[in-house]
């Protein structure tokens, strides 16, 4: 390799600046070693060492031109590195004179050698083997002196010196190369950057330039078909004037989905929060989507809870934006069936309220395996099948990043071929302390043709000045004006616009901002240092297809009174002259009470989701009305009889199934499937936002735990809790967390408690004998039958969330009852009276009526339940069996 190839190669930044440092230390150290071998020819040294550092030195450069050649640039890498560091540093300090030679400048060299030639784990490696081997040197140096080759003094010297320099040059080249190199990759990388930065900015450029061009035809499509819809008209064209106005809202919501994502891109999407009324917004969003759920005869469902405030500040925009996706998706997803679309608020604090909107459809569903990759841009899950359907990819992902920005969060649960239900909740402050209100008004077709009521005001002696460079703008603004009498202008340039500004006042400017020759910003300013003009005073709003988040400051920088982005509504146009307006000039002839039930006159109010649902196992034993009370879910376990399976509590009852088991047949206690449980939380979720499942003990056989734990995989709002109990001693555990969830706490606060909890709640049983036990092969029946014999009656309990024996207790039945009952009721003062269940199976009325008197003797509780307990407990438990099951006292 000649110089020049090798100076390219070294500087050419195409290559790893790994392989380059490796070339520029090769060539340093050849160099070195090639004035050594100079130097101990001259010096008339041992042929022996000059034939060696010869035979190194040809070595080292070829292995170094084979490893370029090849690119193993690696491999050649460590092989040099071993051979310097384990061959020719050991031989040069054992035949330079050890210690008293330029062995220690040639061990410095060694280390900077590994440092530039190898990385990570293998230079770390061998700098320790290195190490280790220059410790071995200086030892046998000290103890060995007489195997060290020793030179003259003058010899070692001169050696030293020639090394010392010699390294020196070498250090000085590898650092200056290195700088160098360095220098290059920093300018590179700002080369890079700036390069970045001149594409983002032609990119935004083109995109709001995009933006624009689009938006003005769209603005005249929407702007015209409001005039026809406020027309008198048939129903027919009514129901095709409301279409193209959904179509053309919609196909505006897909252009703003791809202008979002080059701001995401570049780092330059920011929010424009403003007050707004979310009736107004939901009418919106109904209004775009009904006819397409329409089309697909799809039910489209609106759940509206009445508590909502009336008034929120948050960007509006994107929050609408973030619906339509996720709505629009439903519909997309759905062949039959419907779609369910649920507002609510949580409680406001400190100024602010969460809201929740959700959306729940009966369409294809998620594989649980597609859910992480469900929020990625441009990536569709499950595309064999869904490939018919249209959609760019990008709308979840759009959704995620604005939830993401509003410090919201979204969540997805879905059950595959069976639904999806997505939960957007975004803080926002509250505006005032009004609520939207009960609102139950069936028919919302009057409410789509809402753009046809008369406007709520006039001002006949307004008068009105629209510039815009583009004619269908023109006829658009002035018709969208014609209701409120005002007296319209237009003009098609800033230059007619000043003509006219110079002979007469305009109380409202409506300026278009990009047009040619004069732009809107120039002909605003001009009009305002206008010698001579009548509209210095004027107000002046921008109105133009312009769209970024730091578009509304740039206007209102420049002095604009107000800002409109097209397209623009009637109802923008009319808002923004009412507030520019003197009021004396405005005739009202609405009402805003009126004009409030008519925008949310198509809600149908059904009764609000809880935020967090508490579900439970048929084995928790609890009493029909504590259920009905806290609105607990019951998930069933199953029996399984030569019968058949039947569900537990539902389709079999504890009596029956102690008579079945009379009769010696063989049944068994099963948990639920895991897709069956994703059915029960599926179900739930359409009433709530969140699921707490508190579950068995997941140490007893058959627990339902692990299976609700992998159906819990396919939501994003489902927690399953390890009671580390069964019967109503995770009882118990429910209506604690029913508790804590009526006070508005959230699933990790509830699952924080709850795992405190546990060790506070006990469970035991006693049981009348052990031959139930061993047919469910918790014994074996030889102890059950001795058991019987020497009239013992054992107590079960739950310890770290296993079943053990705690106790026996022998003589008859009655005396083991009192025993047993002493024993958990022998602290009074560290048990909790509001709740005591009594768990039974097989007891008599005349049992319970004596189990409760001796309960009172010892503590009065505020309630005692006997509950029957479910025929999972009876199968392993038999008849004669209870247990008081309780809680400790005091906080958790």
């Amino acid at each position: 390799m000649t110089l020049r190839k090798l100076r390219d190669f070294i500087l050419d930044n195409e290559r790893d600046l790994h392989d380059r440092l490796f070339v520029l230390i090769m060539s340093a150290t050849v160099f070195s070693w090639i004035i050594t071998l100079i130097e101990i020819i001259i010096t008339g040294t041992d042929t022996l060492l000059v034939l060696a550092l010869l035979g190194g030195t040809i070595l080292l450069s070829a292995v170094s031109v084979i490893s370029i050649k090849l690119n193993k640039i690696k491999v050649g890498s460590l092989i040099i590195s071993l051979g310097v560091c384990f061959v020719y540093i050991p031989v040069t300090f054992i035949f330079g004179g050890g210690l008293n030679g330029d062995g220690p400048l040639w061990f410095m060299y060694g280390i900077i050698f590994i440092n530039m030639c190898l990385s990570k784990r293998i230079r770390i490696a061998l700098l320790c083997m290195y190490v280790i081997e220059l410790k071995f040197l200086w030892t046998f140096d000290i103890k060995h002196p007489d195997i060290i080759v020793q030179n003259s003094v003058e010899a070692a010297h001169r050696y030293s010196f020639m090394a010392m320099i010699l390294i020196g040059i070498m250090i000085s080249i590898v650092l200056g190369c290195w700088t160098l190199l360095y220098n290059r990759e920093v300018e590179r990388s700002k080369l890079q950057k700036q390069e970045i930065e001149t594409l983002n900015k032609a990119q935004n450029s083109f995109f709001s330039s995009m933006s624009h061009e689009i938006r003005t035809p769209i603005n005249t499509i929407i702007g015209l078909n409001e005039m026809i819809l406020r027309e008198k008209i048939s129903d027919e064209v009514a129901e095709d004037a409301i279409n193209i106005q959904s179509a053309s809202k919609l196909l505006l919501s897909l252009i703003n989905d791809i202008l979002d994502m080059s701001k995401f891109a570049s780092g330059q999407m920011e929010l424009m929060p403003v007050t707004y009324n979310p009736g107004n917004m939901l009418t919106e969003i109904v209004g775009m989507l009904w006819h397409k759920a329409k089309e697909k005869g799809l039910e489209f469902k609106v759940d509206v809870s009445p508590d909502i405030p009336a008034q929120l500040v948050g960007d509006e925009v994107r929050i609408q934006q973030i619906l339509i996706n996720i709505l629009n998706n439903a519909i997309k997803y759905t062949k039959e069936g419907s779609v369910v679309f649920s507002i609510q608020s949580g409680p406001v604090e400190n100024g602010s309220v969460n809201m929740i909107y959700s959306v729940t459809d009966t369409g294809i569903g998620i594989k649980k395996e597609n859910i992480p990759f469900l929020f990625t841009a441009f990536k569709r899950v499950d595309e064999t099948k869904n490939r018919h359907i249209e959609g760019t990819g990008l709308g979840l992902s759009i959704v995620k990043q604005f939830v993401d920005l509003m410090n919201g969060k979204i969540t997805v649960n879905s059950v595959y071929t069976k639904g999806s239900t997505f939960v957007v909740e975004i803080p926002q402050p509250v505006a005032g302390e009004g609520q939207i209100g009960q609102i139950d008004i069936e028919n919302n077709t009057n409410a789509r043709r809402r753009l046809a009521n008369a406007t709520g005001f006039e001002a006949p002696d307004a008068s009105v000045l629209i510039v815009d460079d583009n004619e269908s703008n023109l006829l658009v603004i002035s018709k969208q004006l014609r209701n409120t009498k005002a007296q319209v202008e237009t003009a098609m340039s800033g230059e007619e616009a000043l003509r006219k500004t110079m002979n007469k006042f305009y109380n409202v400017i409506f300026m278009d901002h990009l047009m040619p020759e004069m732009d809107g910003v120039e002909c605003f300013n001009a009009i305002k240092s206008q010698t001579g003009g009548l509209c210095k005073e004027s107000k002046v709003v921008a109105l133009t297809a312009n769209v970024s988040p730091d578009t509304m400051q740039y206007y209102m920088s420049e002095g604009f009174d107000g800002y409109i982005s097209k397209p623009a509504t009637r109802e923008d146009i009319e808002k923004e002259l009412y507030r520019l307006l003197p009021k004396d000039m405005i005739y009202v002839s609405g009402d805003e009470e009126q004009i409030l039930e008519e925008t949310i006159s198509w809600m149908k109010v059904n009764k609000k989701k809880k935020n967090v649902m508490i579900t439970t196992g048929s084995v928790a034993d609890l009493p029909k009305e504590i259920i009905e009370k806290y609105g607990i879910a019951v998930l069933p376990h199953l029996v399984v009889t030569e019968e058949g399976n039947f569900l537990d509590g539902i389709e079999i009852e504890t009596n029956g199934l102690l008579d079945y088991m009379a009769t010696g047949k063989k049944l068994t206690t099963k948990a639920p499937e895991v897709s069956e449980i994703e059915l029960f939380f599926a179900k739930h979720l359409s009433n709530a936002n969140n699921i707490v499942h508190i579950s068995i003990s997941s140490q007893l056989n058959n627990t339902g735990f692990y299976a609700a734990k992998e159906a819990a995989k396919a939501f994003d709002n489902v927690t399953v809790i390890d009671s580390g109990h069964l019967s109503s001693g995770q009882g118990l555990i429910v209506i604690e967390a029913c508790r804590l969830a009526e006070k508005g706490l959230s699933p990790a606060e509830i699952v924080t408690y709850i795992e405190k909890l546990k060790t506070k709640v006990h469970s035991n049983f006693i049981v009348d004998n052990m031959d139930f036990l061993a047919k469910a092969g918790q014994v074996n029946m030889s102890t059950a039958n001795f058991a019987r014999s020497i009239m013992v009656r054992p107590v079960l309990k739950m310890k770290n969330g296993k079943m053990k024996v705690g106790n026996f207790y022998f003589g008859s039945k009655e005396r083991a009852w009192r025993k047993y009952i002493d024993s958990v009721l022998r602290y009074p003062s560290t048990i909790d009276k509001r709740i005591c269940f009594v768990t039974y199976v097989g007891l008599s009325n005349r049992d319970m009526n004596w189990i409760r008197e001796q309960i009172n003797k010892r503590i009065r509780f505020e309630e005692i339940y006997f509950q029957k307990a479910c025929p999972v407990i009876a199968v392993n438990c038999g008849p004669g069996t209870f247990g008081l099951l309780t809680r400790d006292a005091g906080k958790v």
